[in-house]
């Protein structure tokens, strides 16, 4: 297994929490692409891990706390 190590990708994220949802979110989009449909290709997690790893995926995260 290949993935990019946790460290690498805490650097792209403010938190694990926000590089779950980044990740899964574009996983979906993945999917709705028909990213399972091609062999060879790797599984939508893996690839979404790699973009956020690479710094092709951004996120946004709203700035919304207590007062």
């Amino acid at each position: 297994m290949q993935q990019p190590s946790l460290e690498k990708l805490m650097h792209r994220t403010d938190s694990r929490y926000a590089l779950v949802v980044a990740v899964a979110k574009r996983a979906r989009v993945l999917l709705d692409e028909g990213a399972e449909d091609e062999p060879g290709r790797p599984k939508p997690v893996t690839q979404a891990l790699w973009e956020l790893a690479r710094g092709n995926l951004e996120y946004d995260r709203p700035q919304i706390g207590l007062r």
